[in-house]
């Protein structure tokens, strides 16, 4: 007995040795044609830990990676921002370890692209980084990036910024070919850009109650809008974004303009101070606010570009005048009627706040062809707002009356010509 349980013990030994040099040899043969960079592109670095200590004069901030990262610092002004650019990677440690303080005032991280990462040092005033350097972990977990900022005079930090290697690489060089055009689109279709607001490392609003991030509710609706668009004869829809990265709000109209879209939608769900408010909004270009509350959100969406690192590069007035005038004589009035169409179809279905449709001067709403609007579907300041955004029959109810609405808009269009 004791003989035949050394024979088969042999025999299974040698069966798992065999099998591990298969496996072995299969890994090899896989890994072989794979570049290093390839390798990272699958794999993005995890930074698992951070932290943030110092006062108003000297801050240092250490965050923990898996393995090495590398990484390139640079400087924005108007206003104040360092920005840290790093590879693909995920943020695995929890927002209240790198809560900004010190010389900081806002710190924002997350993904711009599939390849590539930021981090966003919003200052108190002009800083710079004495340190920033990448060193091993004593205890052999990884690798750190430490980063100490120290307060210098204005004059210091334009030199920083006039004389820094590095240029924003602005929109120009951004192609849109890695955007698909609506599939099948047939000459006469009528398309539709879908817009998830936010993306990337603009997250967006957060949930009073769960801590969604708005990025996430606006990627919900626009699929499932998207989707159902699709199904209508006639009509394309496409997303600008299909998955969580960070478009600049040129690069959205670029978007739709470049897919001769015949509308934009741009789907958000922000947050009020005055939590009781609630319901749907839909805005429209003007350069005048309607109200105040209108003026505040268009001026927390513009700072998108911001939020993300981005340098803003202002339009010569002469020319913003000109945009917005081809916009008001070319396209609001279409965007107005899409706008009083949404909201026939929202009546005694989806609640609306006061005075549904107001204007203000979205940068988002600025393609001079395109008519367009931004929709706020709901307010995640609100507890019962925030639990029909994340619920997905009333996601679908309101794909469904959006969808009326633009086929009533699409008819009376063509009605009269267009």
């Amino acid at each position: 007995m004791f003989k035949r349980a050394r024979i088969a013990a042999k025999s299974a030994a040698r069966r798992t040795t065999f099998a591990r040099r298969v496996l072995a040899a299969l890994l090899a043969a896989s890994l072989l044609p794979v570049a290093a960079s390839s390798v990272e592109a699958r794999d993005p670095l995890l930074a698992y830990g951070a932290r943030i200590v110092g006062d108003d004069a000297r801050t240092r901030i250490v965050i923990d990676f898996d393995r090495e990262p590398r990484f390139s610092v640079h400087y924005i002004a108007n206003p104040e921002r360092i920005v840290v650019d790093l590879p693909a990677t995920a943020f695995g440690f929890p927002a209240k370890d790198l809560a900004a303080r010190g010389l900081f005032k806002d710190i924002r991280y997350g993904k711009m692209d599939e390849e590539s990462a930021r981090i966003v040092l919003t200052t108190a005033g002009p800083v710079k980084l004495a340190l920033a350097k990448v060193q091993a972990d004593e205890a052999g977990k990884g690798h750190r990036l430490v980063l100490d900022a120290e307060l210098i005079d204005k004059r210091a930090f334009a030199e920083l910024v006039k004389t820094q290697s590095w240029s924003d690489r602005g929109d120009a060089a951004q192609t849109t070919s890695a955007i698909p055009a609506p599939e099948k689109a047939a000459p006469g279709d009528f398309v539709i850009a879908v817009d998830a607001g936010h993306g990337g490392i603009d997250t967006g609003a957060i949930g009073v109650d769960t801590k969604t991030e708005e990025k996430q509710v606006t990627l919900a609706f626009a699929k499932a809008l998207t989707d159902r668009l699709n199904k209508e004869p006639g009509i394309k829809a496409f997303l600008t974004r299909e998955d969580d990265e960070f478009l600049s709000l040129s690069q959205r109209v670029l978007i739709a303009r470049q897919n001769h879209a015949g509308l934009f939608i741009s789907l958000h769900a922000d947050t009020l101070k005055q939590k009781d408010i609630r319901g749907a909004t839909v805005y429209t270009i003007s350069d005048k606010a309607s109200d105040k509350l209108a003026a505040d959100l268009a001026e927390r969406e513009n700072l998108s570009d911001q939020i993300a690192g981005k340098e803003t590069v202002a339009e010569p007035p002469e020319v913003a005048d000109i945009l917005l005038d081809l916009t008001r004589r070319e396209t609001q009035a279409f965007s107005i009627s899409l706008a009083e169409s949404v909201l026939n179809s929202f009546k005694d279905q989806v609640g609306t706040i006061n005075n549904p449709h107001r204007h203000a001067g979205f940068r988002v709403l600025q393609a001079p062809d395109v008519p367009s609007i931004l929709l706020e579907i709901g307010f995640l300041s609100n507890a019962e707002d925030e639990k029909l955004l994340l619920d997905e029959a009333w996601r679908g109810k309101i794909a469904g009356l959006l969808t009326d609405a633009v086929k009533r808009y699409r008819a009376a269009v063509m009605a009269n010509g267009g």
